[in-house]
């Protein structure tokens, strides 16, 4: 008898381990084996799990990679403005590394017309293998022995396959990352004003190209590459508009002549293939220098993005050569050194 329970016992635990790794490669909500089902409302906000899975068995011909300065793009403009059927791909501040590790997903596939890449120039002065978070490597590598942890992982099963079911809302392709990230009474002056704290000042400067060389090394181990392994795909980087905040933190710092000329340099390095675009943003005084525009001191409204993805239709703000960056972040330095400060932080003070 207890022979037969025995038996009963792990016939009906191994029973629900294949039923747990059947349904869960079945709906594959992180997309490790194949794409998504037509009918099933999947819930994508794990950028770290899911984005490989996207990369590799989504159906696209472009791609938007980056930080968060990516998160508001709607890839309806793309494919009414620009014809590219386009697919979202952003890691929450997002280094070089991180952009290389999404590269190397989204060419094993062919056919790539055209990738768009932020530069937050401030990630260059990272390490080149670094991350912004720990990378679960066992989702983008090819090793089904890694796959077994997901398969038989319950808070998979439950949060992203029971939990939906019972919430039928999946997330809009179009707009993925950009339902869970602001709502739009967060963009507002006040607001942005309560949550800055300025930096301290520092005395001394930063040399003018001290930043340069990790720039360099960045742009040699990340991006390059795969610009230069992929010339029949356009690579279209453009210098996110962030709030006048950011650079008077950057003036106070001692360190915005060696950011400006590290934007410089590295458009300069990008600008010599000819599969290569670069845009820029960030000297549109009338904007960044309105906070309503924003909800923090960098993320901006979703309008900006429709506005840049025009911007990448028309070729308007594209920028043809380093020396006329350096005659856009001139403009910017005069910006930066002549906004009232002073003024906005009386009217903060005063709300």
């Amino acid at each position: 008898m207890c022979k037969k329970l025995l038996l009963v016992f792990f016939i009906t635990v191994i029973g629900g381990i294949v039923l747990c790794a059947g349904v869960t490669a079945a709906v594959d909500p992180f997309f490790v084996f194949h794409a998504p089902l037509s009918r099933f409302p999947y819930e994508i906000d794990n950028q770290l799990t899911q984005n490989p899975g996207m990369a590799r068995h989504f159906s696209y011909d472009s791609a938007i990679i980056g930080s968060s300065m990516t998160f508001n793009f709607d890839t309806r403009d793309f494919e009414e403005r620009m014809g590219l059927h386009t697919i979202k791909l952003s890691y929450s501040g997002a280094y070089t590394r991180d952009d290389a590790i999404i590269l190397e997903q989204i060419f094993t596939r062919e056919g790539i017309k055209e990738i768009f890449i932020p530069i937050d120039i401030v990630s260059f002065g990272a390490e080149p293998e670094e991350t912004k978070f720990p990378v679960p490597y066992s989702y983008y590598d090819r090793n089904p022995f890694n796959d077994i942890p997901y398969l038989l992982n319950k808070d998979v099963l439950l949060q992203y396959i029971i939990k939906p079911l019972m919430q039928p809302e999946p997330t809009p392709l179009h707009a993925v990352y950009a339902e869970t990230w602001r709502q739009e009474e967060e963009y507002d002056a006040v607001r942005v004003l309560s949550q800055f704290t300025p930096s301290p000042v520092r005395k001394e400067e930063t040399a003018r190209e001290s930043l340069n060389a990790q720039a360099k090394v960045n742009l040699d181990a990340n991006l390059i590459p795969f610009i230069e392994a992929h010339p029949e795909t356009t690579f279209t980087f453009f210098f996110p508009p962030y709030s006048i905040l950011f650079w008077y933190d950057l003036a106070r710092e001692k360190r915005l002549d060696a950011t400006l000329d590290a934007c410089v340099y590295v458009a300069g390095e990008l600008l010599r293939y000819d599969n290569v675009r670069v845009f820029y943003f960030q000297d549109m005084e009338e904007y960044i220098t309105d906070l309503d525009n924003y909800a923090d001191y960098s993320h901006y409204h979703p309008d900006m993005n429709r506005y840049m993805t025009a911007c990448f239709a028309d070729g308007i703000r594209e920028i043809k050569s380093a020396e006329e960056l350096r005659e856009r972040t001139g403009h910017l330095a005069l910006v930066t050194e002549r906004f009232n400060y002073e003024a906005l932080m009386e009217m903060s003070e005063r709300q």
